[in-house]
């Protein structure tokens, strides 16, 4: 059960109020005002002193109801269960949207190890792909579908009979499971995309509504590009899914184009047109085109949705999505506004951020919010000063909140393969085959002689390196020479192997990592283009892993690699190998939200 820190507080008049209070009634249990704060921060408190000021206040004459403090409600009268409406239920999108972003594909395995994490955090529904989009999406979403248990399990779908059926197929394994299906319904849509009138838009929409609840009770619709979509439209094409049995409907911004003023009005306007609208779940979607996702998804809350589609680190296509660490916490910081609750175990935020920018090769920047390294970095001395005397001078949630603690792993050189193994369960990594875990367990070895602590992250990057190396078809590192010096053009000299061969390849260039490229290239001979190349730190420390991303585009293809090495330049290589194996071996798939007829 949880607490309302700050109405419990006030009840009694405020913290310093408290303190004096608890200080005349109980002078040797009582707190002190730090420490009444820092049951603010925590959002709980030690039950000695809960017991300590229900005779407090039954000293004072007041006897208190602590349920109605439990249940978070505005008066302290006894009440029941919290309504639903109260909830606001946290739709991932990570796995399926965020994959959009240009190079940001996950392995089936990668995916796994997300939702697991995901499930971990308390996610309610997880949108695990495009089953439709290939057969190596079905199966991704086929195999969440098998080990999610908590969280319903959701694919998307065109709203063509194939697509929903295919979804319906691939969740099918799961315990709670969704089908999420979707048409465009903006003018421009409907005439140059879809090349259909409104009328067959609403056939083809209240269609796929019913066969997709030939599989499941559970099924969403969202009318693409709502925001440039005429009302009176929306409360039509809304009104016949409901009646065809949707239980939720997503009204997304897909271009990123509305504010925050204008989203709260047009999501009010709709709910209030809609006559069957008190029998759904009302969901939104908010592209970051104009850096407002988050914003609008917030104001869309506000305006009475109580379903927001949102992705880890705000990845997704273009700009991205609405972030879901920044909603979360929006909701949670902000109680005193939307008096709304999540099912978010937000130390849980950190760890599934650092995992979701390993595995896509998308680093995180330092002033985002939540989840930045700066986040919680105050290098004014004024702010410094205050954080010192009173941490709520300057900061609104402890990093401990979210997640910033919780890193540290207490493997060492001598643990076993169990102990690793465990650990890696606990991380939400099981690996397929003895082989794999074998591999990974050398790495590990190797990398606890390097380095004396070892992180969470970097048994992420270490699996995700090994992983992605163990393809029989990928470019694999072998081995490489570098010789720089001042005045003297860089050199490489590389060993890797294609498909089992191995190759030998030499280069110089402007500096190492120029060499390194041009010596791989003078094999590979790809065709590609490097269009980012970034390194970063994966823990803190000297001695810290290299984890360094590739992006190669040839064509309309788009590729990340990544690697991982406490040797900058070995990760550089392994980075670049791994952006050709997928660019040669993977294949490409269509997009959810492509152009063309549905």
């Amino acid at each position: 059960m949880k607490l309302d820190i700050d109405l419990l507080i006030a009840y009694f008049g405020g913290v310093n109020a408290l303190a004096e209070a608890l200080r005349q009634h109980d002078p040797e249990g009582a707190a002190s005002t730090a420490a009444i704060y820092k049951w603010r921060t925590r959002g709980s408190l030690p039950l000695a002193q809960l017991q300590r000021l229900t005779a407090l206040a039954e000293a004072q004459g007041r006897p208190i109801d602590l349920n109605a403090f439990m249940q978070q409600q505005t008066t302290l009268e006894k009440n029941t269960v919290q309504p639903q409406s109260n909830r606001v239920i946290i739709f991932d999108t990570t796995m399926r949207d965020g994959e959009q972003s240009p190079g940001a594909s996950m392995t089936k395995e990668e995916k796994i190890r997300i939702a697991r994490q995901l499930e971990k955090m308390g996610v309610d529904v997880i949108e695990a792909g495009f089953a439709a989009a290939s057969p190596g999406d079905f199966e991704s979403v086929n195999a969440i579908a098998k080990i999610i248990t908590n969280a319903t399990v959701c694919s998307l779908a065109r709203a063509v009979e194939n697509d929903v059926r295919k979804a319906g197929e691939a969740v099918s394994p799961a315990p709670k499971k969704r089908i999420h299906t979707f048409i465009a319904t903006s003018p421009i849509h409907m005439e140059y995309k879809l090349k259909m009138k409104p009328q067959q838009v609403i056939d083809a929409a209240v269609k796929a509504v019913k066969i997709a609840k030939e599989y499941t009770d559970d099924v969403e619709f969202s009318a693409e590009d709502a925001v440039r979509s005429d009302l009176d439209f929306l409360a039509k094409i809304f009104t016949a899914v409901i009646e065809a049995g949707a239980t939720t409907i997503n009204i997304p911004d897909t271009v990123g184009y509305s504010i925050p003023s204008v989203w709260y009005e047009r999501i009010s306007n709709i709910i209030k047109s809609v006559p069957n609208g008190d029998k759904v779940v009302w969901s939104t979607h908010c592209h970051n085109d104009l850096g407002m996702a988050v914003a609008n998804s917030l104001a869309a809350v506000q305006a009475g949705v109580r379903q927001v589609e949102c992705t880890i680190n705000g990845l997704g296509e273009r700009a991205g999505n609405a972030s879901l660490e920044e909603i979360v916490m929006a909701l949670k910081v902000r109680h005193d506004l939307f008096g709304l609750e999540t099912g978010i175990d937000t130390t849980q935020i950190v760890p599934v951020s650092k995992l979701v920018s390993t595995i896509t090769g998308y680093p995180i920047q330092p002033n985002k919010a939540v989840v930045g390294a700066n986040a919680f970095a105050h290098e004014s001395g004024i702010h410094q000063d205050g954080v010192l005397k009173h941490p709520e001078t300057y900061e609104i949630m402890t990093a401990e909140s979210v997640g910033w603690s919780t890193n540290r792993l207490t493997l060492g050189k001598l643990s076993g393969r169990s102990a690793f193994r465990s650990k890696l369960a606990d991380l939400g990594i099981e690996l397929e085959s003895e082989e794999a875990l074998n591999a990974a367990f050398a790495r590990f070895k190797e990398l606890a002689d390097k380095k004396r602590e070892i992180f969470d992250e970097d048994l992420h990057a270490l699996v995700s390196d090994e992983m992605g190396s163990m393809n029989a078809e990928s470019y694999k590192f072998i081995s490489q020479k570098i010789s720089t010096e001042t005045g003297e053009e860089p050199r490489a000299d590389i060993v890797f192997s294609i498909k089992g061969e191995e190759k030998r390849a030499s280069a110089s260039g402007s500096g190492p990592v120029d060499a390194i490229f041009k010596a791989i290239e003078s094999v590979a001979q790809s065709g590609a283009t490097l269009q980012i190349y970034s390194v970063n730190a994966v823990t803190q420390g000297t001695e810290s892993q290299g984890e360094t991303s590739v992006r190669l585009a040839r064509g309309n293809r788009v590729v990340n690699g990544q690697g991982a090495d406490t040797d900058v330049l070995v990760a550089t290589a392994k980075a670049y190998l791994s952006a050709l194996s997928k660019l040669e071996f993977g294949a490409a798939k269509p997009k959810a939200q492509g152009s063309g007829t549905i």
